[in-house]
């Protein structure tokens, strides 16, 4: 770059309106080292509200929704009513810690959904959530094969889910789910990391047994099921289930909303719940163009002009004379 061509540069912008400008005592701006001390402290200060607030919710988080994978597999559900008899036979007291045949399922997800606003949001997130599962399927059926028998601590019987490419796709849509339901600002997930299973007794449903000395699920009472083949579940639908409404008259829990996936035949049932998310998502398409249609400015001038054109109708005295076709055009 030439000297002269430098001098010409430094020249122009010596002609610009803010050449001779102080920019710290015209505007008020203190001096950077200050600012940024200032800005830092500002940072810090809601940065340890924004912690203290997401303590108080976490404190106050207790999951009553969750995302249901229900069992529909005959010979599982078979499978793990024989098992339940078998423990109930060297322990009749456990009767009543067994889950029911009907409200077999894996959860991928509990969240807090505390009132129908909620509710509906989290209905929202569901539906959201289809196509991220769709994607990670690519088209192709989860098979869930289970076998075997294990316990949480000796409190939680359950059956296993055997390891392989399914339980990586599994995790997958758990994840994605945590991540849909989150985005929607609904308190979802656990801190404990996301183990699949299929819950077939808990003692917590039978809290007077520990007066009674029964403390633990003894493994001598499933040992004989330790590697027994229950079957495999085919998944073909996900539910937002309510774990505090009454249950459905099968036995499975109180169902707000599905969402169906894979390749299985769909029913009745499923061609309706699509149609209704559809007709849902359609309306919640008209309502915000219409929301976005009161926000213009134009919208806005003309309702107001309209009042003011019916409050000056009002007041007039032409009484039933009035035409109030042109109010309305």
């Amino acid at each position: 770059m030439s000297e002269e061509f430098e001098a010409d540069t430094m020249n122009s912008l010596a002609d610009m309106p803010f050449a001779t400008i102080d920019i710290k005592d015209d505007c008020g701006i203190p001096d950077v080292p200050q600012r940024n001390l200032e800005k830092n402290k500002e940072n810090e200060r809601i940065s340890k509200e924004q912690i203290k607030k997401r303590k108080k919710k976490r404190k106050d988080y207790q999951p009553n929704y969750f995302l249901s994978i229900p069992i529909t597999n005959k010979e599982i559900t078979r499978g793990i009513k024989i098992l339940q008899n078998a423990i109930i036979e060297q322990d009749e007291q456990l009767t009543k810690a067994m889950i029911s045949e009907g409200s077999f399922h894996l959860t991928l997800l509990v969240m807090q959904l505390l009132n129908e606003g909620e509710v509906h949001n989290g209905i929202d997130a569901l539906w959201e959530l289809k196509p991220f599962v769709e994607e990670i399927l690519q088209g192709k059926d989860l098979t869930l094969p289970f076998e075997g028998v294990d316990t949480f601590g000796n409190q939680v019987g359950f059956v296993k889910l055997v390891e392989g490419d399914h339980v990586r796709l599994l995790l997958q849509i758990a994840e994605a789910a945590k991540r849909t339901f989150q985005e929607k600002g609904i308190l979802a997930g656990e801190s404990r990391s996301f183990k699949p299973h299929l819950t077939f007794m808990k003692l917590s449903k039978v809290p007077w047994l520990r007066k009674k000395g029964v403390k633990k699920i003894d493994p001598e009472f499933y040992e004989k099921f330790i590697s027994h083949r229950f079957g495999e579940e085919v998944v073909h639908r996900i539910d937002l289930c309510s774990m505090l409404k009454k249950k459905q008259s099968n036995g499975y829990y109180h169902c707000e909303s599905s969402i169906v996936i894979g390749k299985k035949p769909i029913g009745i049932l499923d061609l309706l719940n699509e149609a209704l998310r559809r007709e849902r998502m359609r309306l919640k398409s008209k309502v915000k163009q219409i929301k976005e249609l009161l926000l213009k400015p134009e919208t806005q001038a003309k309702i107001r002009r309209e009042l003011l054109e019916g409050r000056s109708l009002n007041s007039s005295d032409q009484g039933s004379d009035v035409d109030f076709s042109t109010a309305l055009a």
